[in-house]
């Protein structure tokens, strides 16, 4: 549902097609993105964590779940 909201909200907006889904709560961030055609990789990080690590990691994490999928 989160992802179908992105990639909505970023056709109506104009914005090209989504490639991350990022949530932050009180005790930290929910992060997903597309890992190929058919899964979506979701992290949980901590409110202090480095997001940029964070979305490295899953960025090539994705890319080899897409290899295997």
């Amino acid at each position: 549902a989160m992802l179908s909201l992105g990639e909505r909200t970023s056709q109506e907006l104009k914005r090209g097609s989504l490639e991350q889904v990022f949530v932050k709560g009180i005790n930290g961030y929910i992060l997903m993105m597309g890992a190929g055609q058919e899964a979506v990789l979701t992290a949980l990080a901590r409110k202090d964590a480095k997001l940029g690590l964070v979305f490295l990691d899953m960025k090539r994490t994705a890319d080899e779940i897409s290899k295997i999928i």
